[in-house]
């Protein structure tokens, strides 16, 4: 068993707190012990700073990069020679009458190049255990695909 800590510390009261929903930044601080703090926000539909991460952003990251992290792992026990991943997570939010949001799907489109181009017809296979493993997709209740 494994346990993670962080830190979340709101820095966007601009002198009357929440005394109305315009009265407040959305900025706020992630730190985690021992590593460096991160300015985030929430995003711009939500009033929150566009320059800064937001929880939505950071979602997206989360399942991308644990995703990345286990495909690596995989094709390294394969003896399949990844020299180049990138990937741009897509995700859609939707929100009902009430404003309740949630992610309704999480699109992976990683794109790997192989020291072994001939080995390429076993990325499917890789990414797909890769997936069955991934710490953060097994977590949520949303759809998470990879293309």
């Amino acid at each position: 068993m494994h346990h993670f800590t962080a830190r979340i510390e709101w820095t966007g009261n601009t002198g009357t707190g929440t005394s109305a929903y315009t009265a407040y930044e959305r900025s706020h601080v992630l730190s985690v012990d021992g590593k460096g703090a991160l300015a985030c926000s929430s995003a711009p539909a939500f009033r929150g700073d566009g320059s800064l991460y937001n929880p939505e952003d950071m979602l997206l990251y989360s399942v991308a990069a644990c995703h990345m992290l286990w495909f690596l792992h995989c094709c390294a026990d394969a003896g399949v020679v990844v020299t180049e991943y990138v990937d741009t997570p897509e995700g859609t939010l939707a929100s009902d009458a009430e404003g309740i949001g949630r992610f309704t799907e999480i699109v992976l489109h990683p794109q790997v190049t192989l020291a072994d181009a001939s080995r390429v017809d076993e990325l499917a296979a890789l990414h797909a255990k890769a997936h069955r493993h991934c710490f953060i997709a097994n977590s949520l209740s949303t759809s998470v695909v990879v293309r």
